[in-house]
């Protein structure tokens, strides 16, 4: 009796921010600026990347990918936060909140391979140039964005299997602004220790091995460019690789201070700043730090405007 009332709860409630109401519309503006930057920006990247030729090279392959991961992932989570700041009522579904779920994961474990690739990529590009076109070829270069893709895919898809299989009949209060993986283990009925496990084991593997791939990639890279004792190359390097770098760190710490230590999930309303910060301001981010210090970039972007003026 007990298990079949536990599986009737389908329904949550999303608290969100907790505010003041006159933060409210102020609030709100913030956001929806926020958001339409993040699309426009990406969506206009990946527009840029596929109108211009010059552009049609392994490196602007992975940046436009890395655009269309940031541009879903901000419309995973920041369109349902939009609505819930005048919604009446905050309650999602568990079949939507399970579908939330699941895009943002993929989204988010298909980044890390992203960014992974990209470092290697500029390890081969850097480290053995005269190579560059016999390694990098069109056929690997889309195997890697696929294999991003289909990672992202299978990794949300295990975390969603074994989310079936927990009930929930403690309560319908879900303390954060999207359907994240932590919140729903702490209103489960069902013991959900295998989960914390999964969740351990599997994004702990997929972030220690694409962080130590861009680690060992810029290392390399930083020392293949110390060797050369060129003062311009050396600049250029660390312009590059600290921009790079520093994405990277933002985005991996905020990863690894969410789901590597699954304890943090009692302090709410860091577990939210942090969610906030790798779900809605890095996908901000990234086309300034990927694109705007790219001079191919912004060369293509000034032909563009020029055209259209």
């Amino acid at each position: 009796m007990g298990k079949e009332n536990a599986t009737l709860l389908t329904e949550f409630i999303l608290t969100g921010f907790i505010y003041r109401p006159e933060w409210q519309i102020p609030l709100f503006l913030m956001f929806l600026v926020i958001y339409l930057i993040t699309i426009v920006g990406n969506l206009g990247l990946i527009t840029l990347i596929w109108n211009d030729p010059q552009l049609h090279i392994p490196m602007y392959l992975f940046l436009g990918s890395l655009a269309f991961v940031d541009a879903w992932m901000s419309s995973t989570v920041a369109s349902k936060m939009l609505v819930s700041f005048f919604a009446k009522t905050k309650i999602i579904s568990l079949s939507e909140c399970m579908t939330q779920f699941f895009s943002f994961g993929f989204s988010g474990t298909t980044e890390c391979f992203l960014l992974a690739t990209m470092a290697y990529d500029r390890y081969v590009a850097i480290c053995k140039p005269l190579f560059y076109p016999v390694i990098m070829t069109n056929r690997l270069c889309i195997q890697l964005v696929l294999s991003s893709f289909v990672g992202g895919i299978l990794h949300a898809l295990i975390h969603i299997g074994f989310l079936s299989r927990l009930t929930f009949c403690n309560s319908n209060i879900i303390h954060h602004f999207y359907c994240d993986i932590l919140p729903l283990f702490k209103i489960s009925c069902t013991d959900p220790s295998i989960n914390v496990l999964m969740v351990f084991i599997l994004s702990g593997s997929i972030q220690v091995f694409t962080i130590v791939t861009v680690l060992v990639s810029y290392a390399l890279v930083l020392f293949t460019v110390l060797k050369k004792k060129s003062l311009q190359s050396i600049r250029k390097a660390f312009s590059t690789c600290g921009a790079h770098l520093l994405s990277v760190s933002l985005y991996y710490g905020s990863l690894l201070f969410m789901y590597i230590r699954p304890g943090s999930a009692q302090a709410k309303d860091q577990n939210m700043m942090g969610s906030l910060f790798y779900a809605v301001v890095i996908p901000l981010l990234n086309p300034i730090i990927y694109s705007l210090r790219n001079k191919k970039v912004t060369d293509s972007l000034a032909k563009m405007l020029r055209r259209n003026v």
